[in-house]
């Protein structure tokens, strides 16, 4: 999402140490009035670090955090327009719901009629309507989470931070507060990073991701920017599954934007839409599972074909899944909504069908540095 806008908030250059050890190494990244972005990333990668940084909870050891055009670097959590929605929630269980919603605002000395008036508000917001007299033991983990959500957004803040928020809920419970939490932040238009490990909930929620690992990012893009042109072979296999061919380029005819790539077991004839990728380059493809499709050994010979035997067979109602193997390679082909289409059992010859619009990783890039979009 790139504007001519100032971003609502703005990393420069941070980087963090524990002792010897170097967490973050470099971070800069812009984000827009009313984005949800999200830092996602292993464990150990450095996202809640930042995180945190942003929130004051932890001193960059240099760099800046800009807020809304203010260096707040230096300001403790509580003197920033940030507020927090930790991973436990961190809940006050001697209060009630509405006092929890209202606590910060009767920190700041809000009327009493002021206070009663805005929680009123948060609790409709977040479908609590009639709770706010519950003890924070009477009610469920996805009822805590949209208290802590509520309280975090007491004050209106310019920018929310949660810190893994669904990590403590069961997965049907993580899908419907996801979509709760979507729709707040859409509504009230709060600007928003979210920090999850789950590449799933990460692509579900955001407008834009920050990929992290080992402290340095590794792209910055839309989900369909990170899943469909991964910068690097981490990107490419951290976000859902991904087949990888190595191969080389014969040809690039500029006319019709093809390029002519051999491996060693076929040639493929692809989308030209790198022109970074010359004729010579050492390449490796990335292949998607749900883009590859499976026909019988015999017939007419198709493009882009590979010959191969089916390893194994996985069929469950929604999703036929196959592992076919050719020569060395194994390749993982997925058939969504399989009912009308044919089915293939173990150790049947197929023909594995490659699409013309895959990405293409030039050889050196697998290591390859950061790319925003």
């Amino acid at each position: 999402m790139e504007t001519n806008r100032t971003p609502m908030l703005e990393l420069r250059d941070i980087y963090k140490s524990f002792g010897d050890v170097e967490v973050l190494k470099g971070i800069s990244a812009k984000i827009d009035k009313s984005e949800l972005l999200t830092f996602v990333g292993p464990s150990g990668c450095g996202k809640t670090t930042l995180l945190r940084i942003v929130g004051g909870f932890t001193t960059a050891t240099s760099g800046q955090v800009i807020l809304d055009g203010e260096d707040i670097g230096k300001l403790p959590p509580n003197m920033r327009n940030t507020k927090m929605v930790f991973q436990s929630y961190a809940l006050f269980p001697h209060m009630n719901v509405r006092k929890n919603i209202g606590f910060g605002l009767k920190l700041k000395k809000w009327p009493k009629d002021k206070i009663d008036t805005r929680v009123e508000e948060l609790l409709a917001l977040v479908h609590m309507e009639g709770l706010g007299d519950r003890t924070i033991d009477r009610i469920s983990g996805g009822q805590q989470q949209r208290v802590a959500l509520a309280r975090a957004l007491a004050l209106e803040p310019k920018v929310l931070l949660l810190d893994e928020p669904l990590s403590n809920l069961d997965a049907n419970l993580r899908v419907v507060m996801r979509d709760e939490i979507r729709n707040i932040q859409e509504r009230i238009g709060v600007t928003t990073i979210f920090v999850t490990h789950d590449q799933y909930e990460a692509m579900s929620i955001s407008d834009r991701l920050l990929v992290l690992n080992d402290g340095v990012i590794q792209q910055i893009g839309s989900p369909i920017d990170i899943y469909e042109r991964p910068a690097n072979e981490f990107i490419a296999g951290f976000v859902g599954y991904v087949n990888f061919l190595e191969g080389t380029v014969d040809a690039v005819d500029e006319g019709t934007n093809t390029s002519y790539i051999t491996t060693e077991y076929g040639k493929l004839e692809l989308d030209h839409d790198q022109k970074e990728i010359k004729t010579g380059d050492r390449v490796l493809l990335v292949i998607r599972p749900e883009t590859v499709s499976l026909s019988p050994s015999h017939g007419t010979e198709r493009p882009n074909t590979f010959h191969g035997t089916v390893e194994s067979q996985m069929y469950a109602g929604n999703l036929a899944k196959y592992t076919v193997k050719f020569g060395d390679q194994e390749m993982v082909v997925d058939h969504y909504n399989p009912m009308g289409s044919e089915k293939f059992s173990k150790n049947t010859k197929v023909k594995v069908t490659v699409p013309h619009a895959i990405h293409v990783l030039k050889r050196q890039e697998v290591q390859g540095s950061a790319v925003q979009n």
